[in-house]
């Protein structure tokens, strides 16, 4: 008598060159932990726009192929199950974090995750938040604070400051004493505002060389702009980007890309700051799992990061073991 396998819904890809058009919903199996992961059920997942150009979505750390593969490595959701030798998270526990690249991802039901990318999601934080708060915080974090070694009183330029990145590193910025300028469209100017830079440039009507020497660029762009935005900086300043390296450098400067990465302490401080009401998610669109990928090949531009509400309960609705250990799922 063969093991009846427990599947869950999950979003796969399997062409690169269809991009998000090529998502699809389907049953797949259940995780299960391994040495040192945890079992999530997943609540909400976010997903990053180019994902699906990265080599790690297509193939394992060798090379091999590795579809069909379930994106989005954001996540917030309740541990259901503890792999052998797990320690430091227990089943029933609200986490948020950020999932391996080259592992399935939070596009699903649930996720199986080393348990060192995990870190606890406070009662008073929704599931939505936490998850809006994983890749934008820590991208932001990283940049401002590890690779442009921001001080109080410099200035930053941040391009795409409407986005769910760069509102939150003007966020981050301007509550660690800088002085911040944001960039984008006109019809963002007011968010970016909001948001809490100081001054707003349009890239489409603005001189972007008008702004004058600044200590610290964040590049979510690339292209020109980064070329333009390398003259900016001053004496011993940083021109950080998360699109990859840039053709021009600073004179007298820094240019550092970089990809980033989980870090426990830091998420607990970007939910922290969320707790307190000093920094706020960029949520544009809120999607049920079913209607993922509707959600990312959208007819219009949605501004602000699209999350996946894959269990959509209340706020603070958490499993207990007992009830994790013994809920109902589909067989086939």
């Amino acid at each position: 008598m063969t093991e009846k396998k427990i599947v869950m819904k999950a979003i796969v890809v399997t062409d690169r060159a269809a991009g998000t058009a090529g998502m699809t919903l389907v049953e797949r199996p259940e995780p299960r932990a391994a040495i040192n992961d945890v079992v999530v059920q997943v609540h909400a997942s976010g997903f990053t726009g180019d994902e699906l150009t990265w080599p790690s979505t297509w193939t394992d750390r060798v090379g091999r192929d590795r579809t069909p593969s379930i994106p989005g490595h954001e996540l917030a959701g309740v541990v259901t199950a503890l792999g052998y030798g797990t320690t430091g998270l227990s089943i029933g526990q609200r986490v948020f974090g950020l999932t391996d690249w080259y592992r399935d991802g939070t596009l699903a039901e649930y996720v199986a995750v080393e348990a060192r990318n995990l870190t606890p999601l406070p009662g008073d934080v929704d599931f939505t938040v936490g998850a809006a708060l994983v890749m934008p915080g820590l991208t932001a974090w990283q940049g401002l604070f590890e690779h442009g070694r921001l001080q109080a009183g410099q200035s930053v330029l941040v391009h795409g400051a409407a986005g769910a990145v760069g509102s939150m590193v003007t966020q981050l910025a301007r509550e660690a004493g800088a002085y911040v300028i944001g960039t984008g469209r006109a019809a963002d100017r007011q968010t970016v505002l909001d948001f809490g830079a100081q001054e707003f440039v349009d890239l489409d009507n603005d001189a972007l060389e008008d702004v004058g020497g600044v200590d610290l660029v964040f590049d979510v762009l690339g292209g020109d702009i980064a070329k333009r935005s390398a003259g900016l900086i001053r004496a011993g300043g940083t021109l950080v980007s998360i699109v990859g390296p840039t053709e021009a450098r600073p004179a007298d400067g820094l240019a550092v890309d970089f990809v980033v990465e989980s870090d426990r302490a830091q998420l607990s401080e970007i939910v922290r700051r969320a707790r307190d009401g000093r920094v706020r998610t960029n949520i544009g669109n809120v999607a049920t799992l079913d209607d993922a990928v509707a959600a990312f090949n959208p007819t219009e531009r949605i501004k602000g990061k699209t999350i996946i509400r894959v269990h959509p309960r209340g706020l603070g609705d958490c499993l207990t073991p007992t009830k994790v250990q013994f809920t109902r799922r589909r067989r086939v």
